[in-house]
């Protein structure tokens, strides 16, 4: 089992930028695909952006071009830098870790709430 603690949330403005960060222990991270998922109220929850062991990125449709998903294997650490935020990116943001694609293992999630 791996043990997710994400963090970097808060609230902002429309336009705005946050970063997320997320550490991972309990496994050998540099083996494990990782994702970031938001859920926002009464919606289901929807994958944003992922990575794989190479550094190999994808990314939703509705966030291309504005966030940017990386990983620092020295560190255990996956990060999301979040530009140009809009206020439907508001929700609550999980890292997810997994063997061959994220959704194994989940962090306790982090807020971002952007206002216009």
């Amino acid at each position: 089992q791996v043990q997710l603690v994400e963090s970097g949330g808060g609230s902002v403005q429309t336009g705005g930028s946050l970063r997320l960060s997320c550490v991972a222990s309990g496994s050998f991270f540099r083996d494990l695909a990782m994702g970031w998922y938001r859920q926002a109220p009464g919606k289901r929850r929807e994958l944003v952006a992922r990575i794989t062991i190479s550094d190999s990125t994808w990314y939703a449709d509705s966030v291309k071009g504005r966030f940017t998903m990386s990983r620092n294997n020295a560190e255990n650490t996956v990060y999301l830098q979040m530009n140009s935020l809009k206020s439907e990116d508001t929700a609550v943001y999980y890292c997810s870790s997994g063997k061959r694609f994220p959704g194994d293992d989940w962090g306790q999630g982090t807020q971002v709430t952007v206002s216009s």
